[in-house]
């Protein structure tokens, strides 16, 4: 079963394939989404990657987390179910 991870306090210069090339180290990675403002198009700083696996997700989590990637310490859990949210 895949397991989505939640990426924090990324480069705003990090791209997709840079965090894609980071995490396979651990395991198969199933995709890569980094997050961007609705209005500006700007990145936020964080993503989610999906790796194939429970065990690769958790090997990811243990060497990734709080280690240097593009100048700035990421942090790295598991994702956490998106809140529903009323639509106005």
């Amino acid at each position: 079963m895949s397991k989505n991870l939640y990426v924090g306090n990324l480069a705003w210069s990090a791209t997709e394939e840079e965090v894609r090339s980071a995490f396979e180290a651990y395991g198969e990675v199933t995709s890569v989404k980094l997050i961007e403002d609705r209005e500006t198009g700007r990145p936020r700083g964080f993503g989610f990657v999906e790796m194939s696996n429970d065990s690769a997700a958790q090997e990811a989590i243990s060497a990734m987390d709080g280690q240097d990637f593009g100048g700035r310490n990421l942090k790295v859990n598991e994702a956490k179910p998106r809140a529903e949210r009323p639509r106005w």
